[in-house]
């Protein structure tokens, strides 16, 4: 007999994890705070640990809490990937989409409406993860994923998407200490765990070898990373295609004028055999030219 928590507590746990805020995940999950921070509680409950430290206006997780998340994170895609396979099974004109969560959450999302506006008539599954989409196995139509620029794959096709453009960001209170890169000695440096090289990269980058970037906070992805860089908590690395909704809404500041160009970038992949199909191939070039690309 399997012993699982209640799915409905799984899902506040994620949503709480991914935006560091009941509030937020309420409105995702479609219920009151009230009813996350009870959801989350009967999770604590269940599993006799504290998941998350309460704070005034903020949470943040225990170290049990990045423990567990790193732990169902991968269990919970494979049943989201496995039930949207099943669903496809019945849903034959619909295009699935596998993105990053950060990316799915900060780019595609925010540009959703305007894709329905074109395609009407599409229906588009979108399934988040941190791992490459296994094409064979979960039949993805398209798959957002970071790649060397020039890459080819057998049997794939490869869309140039995005580049990847760090650069430091923070609150617009927090950038007020912090006029000059020298300032990043006494900063707290916001991590996350997919990328945990951006720091060092961009300090090398701007000539600082002497700053010890691993202090600081660390985040299991670049969502948590962003949403604690909006509310003071630090200054993280952002990735400017990702962070650009939020700096013109005021929510972040860009701070000093170095970037990062990486040689790696956002790419949209395709199964060569597929890339013909009209919806699948609608889809693709609404992408490339979001993103300013040539179709």
């Amino acid at each position: 007999m399997l012993h699982i928590p209640s799915t409905a507590g799984l899902r506040a746990f994620d949503a709480a994890c991914r935006y560091l805020s009941f509030n937020q995940a309420a409105e995702e999950l479609g219920v009151t705070p009230g009813a996350v921070s009870r959801q989350i509680q009967a999770l604590e409950q269940y599993l006799g640990k504290t998941l998350f430290h309460r704070h005034h206006k903020r949470i943040e997780l225990t170290a049990v809490g990045r423990q567990y998340l790193a732990e169902i994170t991968l269990p919970l895609e494979k049943i989201a990937a496995a039930s949207a396979r099943l669903r496809s099974e019945t849903r034959r004109n619909a295009v699935s989409i596998c993105a990053y969560p950060t990316f799915a959450l900060r780019w595609l999302i925010p540009r959703w409406a305007d894709l329905y506006e074109h395609h009407p008539d599409i229906d588009v599954q979108l399934i988040t993860s941190l791992n490459p989409a296994d094409f064979e196995r979960d039949d993805f139509d398209l798959s957002i994923q970071v790649l060397p620029d020039g890459i080819s794959l057998t049997g794939m096709r490869i869309d140039k998407l995005l580049e990847v453009i760090t650069y430091p960001v923070c609150s617009p209170e927090m950038a007020k200490k912090f006029s000059l890169p020298d300032d990043l000695h006494d900063a707290v440096f916001v991590h996350e765990s997919p990328r945990p090289t951006d720091w060092p990269r961009w300090l090398a980058e701007a000539g600082f070898n002497d700053i010890n970037s691993s202090k600081g906070l660390h985040f299991e992805s670049a969502n948590m990373a962003l949403h604690a860089a909006e509310n003071g908590l630090g200054i993280a690395i952002g990735i400017d295609a990702l962070v650009q909704e939020s700096i013109a809404a005021g929510r972040l500041v860009k701070l000093f004028d170095v970037k990062r160009r990486s040689n790696h970038s956002f790419h949209l992949v395709s199964s060569a055999r597929k890339a013909t199909r009209p919806k699948l191939a609608a889809v693709r070039e609404w992408m490339l030219e979001a993103a300013g690309q040539p179709v």
